[in-house]
C-alpha cells in the first residue's frame, strides 16, 4: 500500500457475521480495558519479549509498510515502530473498544489504526512488507481463509510472523499447565478485569488450539516458505514466520 491510511477506527465497520466472531468482538470489547495488565498478569511480563521477537521475525525494512492484523491495544505495532522509527504501520482489528484503548498510549500518534475483519482485509494485493499478529488464528474459525488474505496483502519476499497461544506439551508439567490455564486464569480474570467468563474462554482456546506443527503445517500449505517456530514459557506460547515466495 502506498497512501495513508484514514487512521479513524470508526471509519469502516467489521463485516464478519458469524456468531463465534461476534462472541469474540464482544468479548474483547468487555476486557479492553484490563487486557494489557492481565496479559502481564498471564505471562509473568513476558509477552513483551515475545513481540519483540515477532518484529525481529518480521525483518521489516526502513521506510515500508507493515500491516498488524488483530492489533488489539498495538503491542506489536508500537514495537516495530520502536525498532524501525521511519515504519509506517496499519494497526487494524474488528475490535474498536481495544483499538481505542491503544490510541490512548504514547507513540499511538504514528499509527494508522483502522477497524477490518481478517478474512476480508480492505487492502490491495502486495501492499505490505510485512503481515503481523499476536493472538489471531486461535480466535478465527477458518485459518487458511486468514492465511490466504494475509498472503494476498503481503508482498513477495515479504515475512508473515505470528504470535499464539499452542496446546501444552505431553509431560510431567502438564497437569500443573491446565490448572493454571482452567483456575488460576479465569480467577485471576474475575478480579482484575471482572470477566470470568472471558477468561474461562481464552484457556479453553489455547487447549483446543492446534499445536505448532500443525499451524506450520498450515502455514506451508497456504504457500509460505521458510516456515519455522520457537516456543516460549513452557511451550505454552509459539512465535511462527514464513516468507511469501517470489511466485506463488
Amino acid at each position: 500500500m502506498r497512501s495513508e491510511v484514514d487512521p479513524d477506527v470508526t471509519a469502516q465497520q467489521p463485516s464478519s457475521s458469524t456468531e463465534h466472531a461476534r462472541y469474540v468482538q464482544e468479548m474483547f470489547g468487555r476486557i479492553a480495558a484490563r487486557y494489557d495488565l492481565m496479559n502481564r498478569l498471564m505471562t509473568f511480563g513476558q509477552d513483551q519479549r515475545w513481540r519483540r521477537f515477532v518484529v525481529q521475525q518480521a525483518r521489516l525494512p526502513r521506510g515500508g509498510w507493515l500491516l498488524d492484523i488483530a492489533t488489539g491495544t498495538g503491542d506489536i505495532a508500537l514495537e516495530a515502530r520502536r525498532q524501525t522509527p521511519d515504519l509506517r504501520v496499519v494497526a487494524a482489528d474488528f475490535a474498536l473498544p481495544m483499538m481505542r484503548v491503544g490510541q490512548r498510549r504514547a507513540g499511538a500518534d504514528a499509527l494508522a489504526w483502522q477497524a477490518a475483519d481478517t478474512l476480508r482485509l480492505p487492502y490491495a494485493d502486495e501492499a505490505f512488507d510485512a503481515v503481523t499478529s499476536g493472538y489471531l488464528f486461535r480466535n478465527v474459525t477458518d485459518i487458511p481463509g486468514a492465511l490466504r488474505e494475509q498472503m494476498r496483502v503481503l508482498r513477495p519476499g515479504g515475512r508473515l510472523v505470528t504470535l499464539d497461544t499452542t496446546p501444552p506439551p505431553n509431560g510431567i508439567l502438564r497437569p500443573l499447565i491446565q490448572v493454571h490455564l482452567r483456575t488460576i486464569i479465569p480467577a485471576l480474570g474475575r478480579v482484575v478485569s471482572g470477566q470470568a467468563d472471558a477468561y474461562r474462554y481464552l484457556p479453553e482456546s489455547t487447549l483446543g488450539f492446534k499445536s505448532a506443527e500443525e499451524l506450520a503445517d498450515l502455514m506451508r500449505a497456504a504457500g509460505l516458505v521458510e516456515v519455522g517456530f520457537r516456543r516460549f514459557m513452557l511451550g505454552t506460547m509459539a512465535v511462527h514466520w514464513g516468507t511469501r515466495p517470489a511466485v506463488v
